[in-house]
């Protein structure tokens, strides 16, 4: 199962970087097109799905990644 690094992403509307730290942490962007949630326990997002830039990271058998797609 994969491990989340971390939970973040960029808003394309104001550029504004988030993330989520812990369970439960709801961040939202400057302008409030999106938010992250969840930290390393799970990844919740909500906005557009043009508006969500995903930065977030994760780790499968030792090997490190970048983004969910």
């Amino acid at each position: 199962m994969p491990k989340i690094l971390k939970n973040k992403a960029q808003c394309n509307k104001c550029k504004d970087i988030i993330e989520s730290k812990y369970r439960h942490d709801f961040v939202q962007c400057k302008c409030g097109a999106i938010f992250v949630d969840g930290g390393l326990d799970y990844i919740h997002w909500g906005g557009e799905t043009e508006d969500i830039i995903d930065l977030s990271e994760w780790s499968t058998d030792g090997k490190n990644k970048k983004n969910r797609k």
